[in-house]
């Protein structure tokens, strides 16, 4: 069977690396010398690769997922040996992965094994059978008090993060930055208790902006606001409208599962990759992967986690387009999706139309007006050129008539990318400024991921 995949480039590949340490493992394995029996036919690239010990490590990757598996004891998905696989077969034809090869039995087997998973996946999603009405009725009685518990409280720690946040501003902000954390700490944990994650989080950052720097007192009064709207919204949720409704109980925390998301409408279409990132803290590894459909001109996030030290599962190289359905999670401003059914991949033809400088920053504040709690909001911008600067990198519109700051202190790879000609570019926007995630060259309609800066 002949390699009916598109090649990915070298950046796609290392794209999907885990951390900084696995990107650097993984191109000192992308040589043919410690390599043997390597090969791709259909989805599948394989390949043995010299170890330690006697017996080389065999590795198999499945690009319709893309999965990988190792024989290596590595945690770390994709682990250096499949990242090194698939920098050689991005060589293309010439390389060292050749296309056409009969696969040996060890990935055979392992690719049998998740195609027979997979349809006996879709014959259960098809399947008619239904639970019996009694068993059903008592397990909706079951979930509905579950969920009436949980509401109420969440409603108390709704209410006494309100009465903290009165004490908070009574008392002034002055000494908040010589306090330390502990106070705030220990609010995040009543709101754990509370059941009410989100509220958590927005309790820690506003600790964390006491101790920033610089105009601190500003940055921490906004965020006590946004965290008084967001538990007073709560607590007069059955006002608001639906949409409203539901970004609120999201940002309380509240999750609503896959597959009732994936039950409701659905939409098709051609999703480009364009940036995938993750972020970790001590307890959960969170994975954002940003899709454009150009042509609905629709952005889509989609979330994956995985425990403290390990990546998510969900992998999609930056680059590629993405036949596929998803369904997008109820809220005001429709970000966050699920993915459904993958149809195929392809590589995009030509570089996604992108807006000015001023555009975006309009289409962010109409989405803020909506959701003021949103974190990011992707913009893809046009005709734009990065400009460095004595204290921050700016990005302006080629006739300069529009500019904001960049986060991050070093954007030389993007200034690369441009040499000074105007580009195009896809970045979140925030409070702050911009986080650039890929750029275009002239040369080539697939986007070139960026290093993700930390905001200052």
């Amino acid at each position: 069977m002949e390699d009916t995949e598109a090649r990915w480039t070298a950046d796609q590949v290392l794209a999907l690396a885990p951390d900084a340490a696995s990107r650097t493992a993984g191109t000192r394995l992308a040589a043919p010398a410690p390599w043997s029996g390597t090969g791709a036919a259909g989805a599948a690239v394989w390949g043995l690769c010299a170890g330690s010990g006697s017996r080389p490590y065999q590795t198999v990757v499945d690009l319709s997922g893309p999965a990988f598996a190792c024989s290596c004891p590595s945690r770390k998905f994709p682990c250096k040996h499949a990242l090194g696989l698939l920098l050689l077969w991005a060589e293309g034809d010439g390389g060292p992965v050749a296309a056409g090869a009969a696969a040996p039995e060890w990935a055979e087997q392992w690719t049998a094994a998740r195609r027979k998973k997979a349809e006996a996946a879709a014959a259960a999603a098809g399947s008619d059978a239904e639970p019996e009405p009694d068993a059903a009725a008592a397990g909706l009685d079951a979930a509905r008090k579950r969920a009436e518990r949980r509401a109420i409280r969440v409603e108390g720690g709704a209410a006494e993060l309100e009465q903290r946040l009165t004490d908070l501003l009574r008392s002034g902000l002055a000494g908040s930055d010589r306090a330390g954390y502990q106070q705030w700490d220990e609010i995040a944990a009543r709101m754990v208790d509370a059941q009410a994650p989100g509220l958590a989080t927005r309790v820690r950052q506003l600790g964390t902006a006491a101790g920033a720097g610089g105009d601190w007192p500003s940055r921490m009064l906004e965020e006590a606001g946004l965290l008084h709207l967001l538990a007073r919204g709560f607590l007069g949720r059955q006002g608001l409208p639906g949409p409203l409704a539901e970004t609120v109980r999201t940002r309380i925390g509240f999750t609503v599962d896959a597959a009732d998301v994936l039950a409701g409408p659905l939409v098709r279409a051609q999703w480009l990759v364009l940036a995938q990132y993750d972020t970790a803290d001590e307890r959960l590894t969170t994975r954002r992967i940003w899709l454009y459909d150009a042509v609905g001109g629709q952005f889509a996030l989609l979330l994956s986690f995985g425990a403290a030290g390990r990546a998510p599962e969900l992998t999609l190289p930056v680059g590629t387009v993405l036949d596929a359905d998803l369904a997008f999670r109820p809220a005001a401003v429709p970000l966050r999706a699920v993915l459904g059914t993958r149809y195929g991949t392809s590589v995009p033809e030509d570089v996604p139309p992108g807006t000015t400088v001023g555009a975006a920053l309009d289409s962010y504040g109409a989405a803020l007006s909506q959701d003021p709690w949103l974190d990011a909001w992707p913009v893809l911008l046009t005709d734009v050129v990065p400009l460095p600067g004595q204290d921050r990198w700016r990005v302006a519109d080629a006739a300069h008539d529009a500019a904001v700051p960049l986060l991050g202190a070093d954007h030389w790879r993007l200034a690369s990318i441009s040499g000074g000609r105007p580009v195009t570019l896809f970045a979140e926007a925030g409070a702050t400024g911009f986080r650039p995630l890929a750029g275009w060259t002239r040369a080539s309609p697939r986007p070139i991921p960026l290093p993700t800066p930390r905001a200052p």
